[in-house]
């Protein structure tokens, strides 16, 4: 991979990272709710997800999305099922006063927080196994996949890690900062329902996507 052509695929990674979708939805949602910080895991699940997938079709296993289509289509169920059930909590969570990036009280809590949060997000993206097919669609343009080696592997994987961090990234402290606007007990019943309202818009694109 050229240098020109890894610049080109990183922006192009970018692009596709803040691509509206329901993980975007839920990033917005956590985000509004719980601040940047929360939204690593979250973030993380989603990118590593996203990696699995791309190392699929370096390989050449498109083939598992026609396998395994029921298997996706439950897991994506599943996945939309949780999302609504997020989306019910943030609507009806009570407003307390307490600091807007708060983390939770003890460590055995943070952690229980950040693997559900990193679940959630791999399950969002490990739902739609089309994600295959367009990085099988979209390696061609920038490595030639006939004299695929190691190096062109390791880079692209490295770049698409970054890549879609700092885009998933970039929407959750969009998200935060927006947050600050709002810290009277009214707007932020609001932010909550706000949130709310994306966690189950996230869940409805899951499903209508299938």
């Amino acid at each position: 991979m050229t240098v020109e052509s890894a610049l080109t695929y990183f922006l192009a990674i970018f692009v596709f990272a803040v691509t509206p979708g329901p993980g975007i939805f839920a990033l917005l949602a956590k985000g509004m709710a719980s601040g940047a910080r929360s939204c690593i895991p979250l973030a993380l699940g989603m990118t590593v997800s996203d990696v699995i997938y791309l190392l699929l079709a370096f390989y050449g296993l498109a083939a598992l999305a026609e396998h395994w289509g029921d298997a996706f289509t439950l897991l994506r169920y599943a996945g939309a099922i949780y999302l609504f059930y997020l989306g019910w909590k943030m609507w009806t969570a009570e407003v307390s006063p307490q600091t807007l990036d708060a983390l939770p009280a003890s460590r055995g809590a943070w952690r229980r927080d950040a693997a559900k949060s990193f679940l959630q997000g791999f399950m969002i993206s490990a739902s739609n196994p089309k994600v295959i097919l367009f990085y099988i669609a979209f390696l061609p343009t920038f490595i030639d996949l006939t004299v695929l080696d190691r190096s062109d592997m390791v880079l692209a994987v490295g770049l698409t890690l970054v890549g879609l961090m700092m885009g998933l990234m970039l929407v959750a402290s969009c998200a935060s900062s927006a947050r600050r606007f709002f810290q009277s007990e009214r707007a932020q019943k609001g932010t909550n329902r706000t949130a709310g309202s994306l966690m189950f818009a996230a869940g409805a694109f899951l499903v209508a996507k299938g």
